[in-house]
């Protein structure tokens, strides 16, 4: 029966780094119960009277009837025999899961959908590894869909997996395979020891100890350098699984960030039941403007990602103005704004700050960095959550007839960042582009009209329900016209850059709403826009998204790009209805038949990291390397000093008390907890002794007495007589101590020390010496013991009982207590 038990042991352990993805603890107690339901068919089923081939069935079975209980009993015959009703209501609350789940971000809500889908997902995963490790006796193989329940929150989420849940769970699984191997040892005949029992004369007992604890110490061992090996290391790898490391995480120290998972917050939040406040701001001008945090760059077909910023020593935010932004000439007009922003409490892990584009100058308390190409300010130790920052901005005014006259072509580095594609980008997404805007012959116009056709022209409709903003995804966005601003935004920057212009996509915050005398930014406003590039004015913010009731409700049309009356006219051929559309017979071409993947690849936006540069040189980067491993090496010799400090603390109290031996009778007699003292002294006077042996390689075993110690030192390595002398002294004393009812004199324990230890380290050699300062063996076995007592702290664990156990049946006539019997085969 323990080896059942173990395996649902391992897996409810393994289930607890589901954590990230859910709110609330419905899922966790709905698993747990499941897994109880699976681990008790299986212990059921193990006994030797019943078929071993009926416990996955049993399995399976009562997982069933769990499951309808806990999500349909309504519907259920009598709560627990399942109908038809219930079957058809658990397909329903199935296929609700199913569509729940993509709307959400983590953590999601524990509705009953997806309580369903938790539960039984890990009660197939328990029936798995009881399959494995119970049925076909494969342990090890259990380990394999353990790890895909472990991974499944490394893939959904960026944000490393605690710890404390790694922990637990590599502890059930090292259970696990402790249980197995105990039971494959209880099934195979070895030396047993015969031992008399009180009441029933002999008892048998299997002697598997040492196997099991050698397996239990190997596998805390490779526990424990999982854990603390990443965080000794350099940051060889960006981005680790776990968040043990330097460089993992969104705080508290290292030279990188891993940021979230924009386009999942992006759904996530904006279908959220709760329209919860992010953040609130004023401004000098009493207007809104959106909020930006990440600039995505890159698309390379399947999704848009960031490149990674870099944020030098010099780009502080404390240091003074940000960087100017690129582009922008000295004849755009510019108004000066300022702005207090306050983020929620509730905020967490946000690591770049909600700022109005370009800003100037913020003020915010911390390590915050501002990136020189796209004026992100982001931290690699602070977070956002309940900061209060001001900031300074100016903005540009540009005017449609100045951007008219902006023909500039963008600088080769603008040029080569900002128009790559994919090379397999569809052909009739730029066949498109261009037929909308054939008439146009700045690049400003070009975008008004790629903005006024997705606003007004082209039919398009704002929903949740589309998803993703790869190639597959966007071909289906423009032949449905259905979507939500990470399309519409993806969208018009793929076809901005198909016509020559520079674009990027934003993600961040609208200007919320007007409430109580500041405007509150809620969890609904997280919004997708791009941004073009026009040289000579910079980047500037385009809005496709529809607005109001019928689409992003708080979203807003820059003055600048809203184009004339004439151009937006409904009977003008570039914006007119979508039957009308030059491109829409184009973007149909080629495009019938193509579904769209349902596991679009598109997961959003980078979860890599963003390096910040410390601006060190390659010789002083080589000398704190250096000085940090000097100081780990001289750990040991830095403990073994301390060690014998305190010592000498007690040999400065054995001298002043052995000033006379009258003083010191009288210590004996009148002051008891003077000899104990006295008493210290001698044990840490022999245990000084002891540890210079082990560091000095001359060895001494927990057997040898102080007399034999004496003799052996002195006669082995041919001591001088003050040497023979003092050793003779305190092995004398220490024999004293354990034997006698008093230490009696024992003379300067001190200098005896002292002698003693010269004299040893005479009969060595110089590198031995310093070996012995340097690495100290005596301090290493120190923590090689108290590494052994934590692993027989787990050993004894293994004896508690909640149950005494029985008594075996008496050994057979003839069978001698005491005697070893031995077995050769399995039973």
């Amino acid at each position: 029966m323990r080896l059942p038990i173990a395996a649902g042991l391992a897996t409810a352990a393994v289930s607890i780094t589901l954590y990230p993805l859910f709110s609330g603890g419905t899922w966790f107690w709905t698993g747990m119960g499941a897994i109880i339901v699976v681990t008790a068919a299986s212990a059921l089923t193990t006994r030797h009277t019943v078929p071993r081939w009926l416990g996955p069935p049993l399995e399976l079975f009562l997982l069933w009837i769990y499951l309808t209980v806990v999500f349909a009993g309504d519907e259920a015959w009598a709560l627990v025999i399942p109908t038809k009703d219930s079957v058809v209501a658990l397909a329903e609350l199935t296929r609700a899961g199913f569509t729940d789940i993509p709307q959400y971000a983590a953590p999601v809500p524990a509705n009953p959908g997806i309580s369903l889908l938790t539960a039984g997902g890990i009660g197939l995963i328990a029936l798995l590894v009881d399959l494995l490790a119970v049925r076909a006796r494969r342990a090890a193989l259990a380990g394999l869909p353990l790890l895909a329940l472990f991974t499944v929150p490394a893939a959904v989420i960026s944000d490393p997996i605690a710890w404390p849940a790694f922990l637990i769970g590599a502890l059930g699984f090292v259970g696990l395979l402790t249980a197995d191997g105990r039971e494959r040892l209880s099934h195979w005949g070895r030396a047993v020891l015969v031992r008399r029992s009180r009441s029933t004369g002999a008892k048998v007992q299997t002697d598997a100890a040492p196997l099991s604890l050698t397996g239990k110490r190997i596998g805390f061992a490779a526990i424990a350098l999982a854990i603390g090996l990443p965080a000794a290391l350099p940051t060889l790898q960006p981005n680790p699984l776990f968040g043990f490391g330097v460089g993992s995480g969104t705080g508290g120290g290292g030279n990188t960030i891993t940021i979230p998972n924009p386009i999942a917050s992006l759904r996530g939040q904006l279908t959220q039941p709760e329209n919860a406040t992010v953040l609130t701001y004023s401004n000098s001008d009493n207007i809104p403007r959106y909020l930006r945090m990440y600039s995505l760059d890159t698309f390379d077909g399947e999704q848009w990602t960031m490149s990674q910023p870099k944020g030098r020593p010099e780009n502080r935010v404390s240091q003074g103005p940000l960087p100017s932004p690129p582009g922008l000439y000295p004849t755009v007009p510019l108004k000066v704004v300022t702005t207090r922003i306050t983020v929620s409490d509730d905020v967490e892990r946000l690591s770049f700050l909600p700022l109005p584009y370009p800003a100037t100058r913020v003020r915010v308390e911390g390590d915050w960095r501002a990136d020189e190409s796209t004026l992100m300010v982001f931290s690699t130790h602070d977070t956002a959550g309940g900061v209060a920052y001001d900031v300074a901005s100016e903005e540009p005014q540009p005017t449609p007839d100045g951007l008219k006259e902006l023909t500039e072509a963008p600088s080769p580095e603008v040029s080569g960042r900002y128009l790559q594609l994919p090379p397999d980008l569809p052909r009739q997404i730029a066949v498109a582009s261009a037929r909308l805007v054939d008439d146009s012959d700045t690049p400003y116009q070009k975008a008004v009209k790629l903005q006024s056709w997705f606003t007004s022209g082209g039919g398009f409709a704002y929903s949740l329900r589309t998803q993703g903003n790869g190639t597959e995804a966007l071909l289906d966005f423009l032949r449905n016209r259905t979507g939500y601003c990470e399309q519409f935004a993806a969208a018009m920057a793929v076809m901005a850059r198909t016509l020559g212009i520079p674009a990027r996509v934003g993600i961040g915050y609208t200007g919320g709403s007007f409430i109580d005398g500041a405007w509150q930014v809620r969890t609904h406003d997280l919004h997708a826009w791009p941004e073009l590039y026009f040289q000579g004015a910079g980047w500037l913010r385009f809005e496709p998204t529809p607005s109001g009731g019928l689409g992003q409700a708080t979203a807003r049309v820059p003055d600048y790009s809203r184009p004339p009356v004439s151009s937006a006219a409904p009977g003008d051929g570039a914006t007119a209805s979508p039957t009308s559309n030059p491109d829409s017979t184009d973007l149909a071409d080629g495009l019938a038949g193509r579904n769209r993947n349902p596991r679009d690849p598109d997961t959003g936006l980078p979860t890599g990291p963003i390096i910040v540069d410390q601006s060190l040189s390659v010789p002083a980067k080589i000398g704190i390397g250096f000085v940090v491993l000097l100081v780990v090496v001289l750990i040991p010799a830095a403990w073994r000093a301390a060690t014998r400090y305190r010592r000498r603390r007690a040999w400065a109290f054995q001298e002043a008390a052995a000033e006379s031996l009258v003083q010191q009778a009288r210590a004996f007699d009148d002051r008891p907890e003077r000899m104990e003292r006295l008493g210290h002294a001698v044990h840490a006077t022999w245990r000084e002794l002891i540890d210079t042996l082990h560091d000095l390689g001359l060895g001494h075993e927990a057997s040898e007495t102080p007399r034999a110690l004496a003799r052996r030192l002195t006669e082995k390595y041919e001591l001088d007589a003050e040497g023979a002398a003092s050793v003779t002294r305190i092995a004398s004393a220490e024999e004293r101590l354990r034997y006698a009812p008093t230490p009696g004199p024992a003379g300067s324990l001190a200098a005896d020390m002292r002698r003693v230890r010269r004299a040893l380290r005479a009969t060595v050699s110089r590198g031995r010496r310093l070996r012995a300062t340097l690495l100290p063996s005596s301090t290493l076995l120190r923590v090689r013991r108290a590494g052994e007592k934590v692993l027989d702290g787990f050993d004894r664990l293994e004896t508690l009982r909640l149950w005494p156990r029985r008594d075996r049946p008496e050994p057979p006539a003839g069978q001698v207590a005491g005697e070893h019997v031995f077995t050769g085969s399995p039973r």
